[in-house]
């Protein structure tokens, strides 16, 4: 397996990827491949995939504001679960986050994805009870089905 910084043309994979792994909140303007593209060229060295071949096995969406970082979009193919992919790509991403001058990360779970968030336990991030998370769409984001 290789680490390697994503591409767009990686990205009919990766959409496949995250469209077969459950919970993955998704919506056609941000995940299309213009507003990963864009997303791309703003972050190129903290957005990685982890491959075999020409397979992509997992993938990992990082980016900042260069004071703090944030993950998205992380996902392992069901396949290649606890082989230790995602914690290789959470390892490169943080290194990569490291390099940039970045001191924290932050990341965004949804409650009830048990094992995404158990995972996330592992890799050393943890709860903050003090924070409420809110946000507020500028435009309608409308949402790709969550399971195929």
């Amino acid at each position: 397996m290789t680490i390697r910084n994503m591409q767009i043309q990686d990205y009919d994979k990766v959409f496949a990827l995250w469209r077969a792994c459950k919970g993955m909140g998704l919506n056609a303007l941000d995940d299309s491949r213009d507003g990963i593209a864009h997303f791309l060229q703003r972050n190129p060295e903290t957005c990685l995939v982890a491959c075999s071949g020409q397979e992509i096995l997992g993938v990992i969406l990082g980016g900042h504001d260069g004071r703090r970082g944030y993950l998205y979009h992380t996902a392992v193919s069901p396949t290649y679960r606890r082989q230790g992919v995602g914690a290789q790509l959470v390892d490169a991403v943080l290194q990569a986050f490291q390099r940039l001058g970045i001191r924290k990360v932050a990341l965004v779970a949804f409650a009830q994805n048990e094992a995404g968030n158990a995972f996330w336990e592992t890799q050393g991030f943890t709860v903050r009870e003090d924070l409420i998370y809110r946000n507020r769409a500028l435009v309608q984001l409308p949402p790709i089905s969550a399971d195929p």
